[in-house]
Formats: structure tokens, sequence, C-alpha cells
């Protein structure tokens, strides 16, 4: 990823799989006058995915992928070629990508990730954080490898962990500080 000259704004296409809280603070940074990119592409690999309704709301070109094999996959590919993507935003999205997908677009495709990595990779992290009695956790923005969370890490954000934290409590206070975290990790991302 080249440093940004000038006006030009980058593609992004964001995946989602569910809320799209991410995606809508990623569509408000792209808005901003001092903002490098431009939110071309929504993709979901599930249809009632609620964060959709964005795509909607700004007018942003949306499609549905199954992610289930590798038809699937390559139609995912030619769409984010068509659409001139130079970095994928993976959002809440629920779905492994294969190797061949992430080699594909090797160094463009960023994560975000509700713990301080490499601490709880995968799912639940915020139930494993309380129950080992972490101070605390937080998010992380890495670019995506083919190991599961095990990219480099661009950014993160600590959150304290308070003794009546639950785990619905922390990811609440979590995803306050991811919405500030991505724009920022996308930037600097965007000049290595």
């Amino acid at each position: 990823m080249a440093l940004l000259t000038g006006s030009n704004k980058k593609n992004v296409a964001v995946f989602i799989s569910g809320t799209g809280s991410n995606l809508k603070s990623l569509i408000k940074f792209s808005k901003l006058k001092k903002s490098q990119i431009i939110i071309k592409l929504i993709i979901s690999n599930n249809s009632k995915a609620k964060g959709l309704q964005y795509a909607n709301i700004y007018k942003i070109k949306k499609k549905v992928f199954d992610f289930k094999n590798t038809l699937s996959e390559k139609k995912v590919i030619n769409e984010l070629k068509n659409n001139d993507i130079h970095l994928i935003c993976l959002a809440g999205f629920m779905k492994i990508l294969s190797k061949n997908f992430i080699n594909n677009f090797k160094g463009k495709i960023l994560n975000i990730h509700p713990s301080l990595l490499p601490k709880y990779k995968g799912l639940n992290t915020h139930e494993r954080a309380i129950r080992n009695k972490d101070k605390y956790s937080g998010c992380s923005v890495h670019i995506v490898n083919s190991r599961l969370d095990s990219g480099r890490i661009i950014s993160q954000k600590k959150v304290r962990i308070n003794k009546f934290d639950t785990p619905k409590t922390l990811a609440k206070k979590i995803l306050t500080k991811e919405h500030k975290l991505y724009p920022a990790a996308i930037i600097k991302a965007l000049s290595l």
C-alpha cells in the first residue's frame, strides 16, 4: 500500500455479517473531508444482516455471497476487482476467508477483533477475558493472513475491565472504542 498523495482516495469494500455498527462508523469516516477512503462496496455472507440497510441509506452498492465454495469466492474476487477495490475491511464478518482469497489481496485485508491480540483469537473473547480475571481487554486491527487473527497488528485500544463487567457490558465498552480505532488504523495501514 503506497502513501496517498493529493486527493487520491482509495476504494474500500467492507465485509459484514451482522448489525454493521463498525460499517456505519467507517461510512461516517469516509464522508469526512480529510478521509482517504471511499466505500464502494458492502459485501455480506448473510442476506438478513441488519448492516445491509446502510447500503440503502448511503447509496452504496451491496452484494450478498454465501462464501460456501471456491466458485462463490471467485465471484467475490471478480466483484472486488471490477470495482477497483484497494482495501478490504472486515467488520464483524463471521466467515474465515480461504488462503487463495487472502493471497489475491495480500496485505490489503484488515480485520477488527474484540481483544488485545495475540490474546483471545477467535470467538467468545469477552467471556474469556473476564473468566481469566484480566484487568484489561480491548480491540485490535490487524492485517489478515492465513492464520486466524494472527496477522500484523496495526493498532490497538485498551479497555479496563471492572469487577462488575459482564461479557455484554464489556462488549459494549469495546465496541465504542472499535468505532474510533478502525478509521485511525485504516489511515495508518494506507501509509505502510
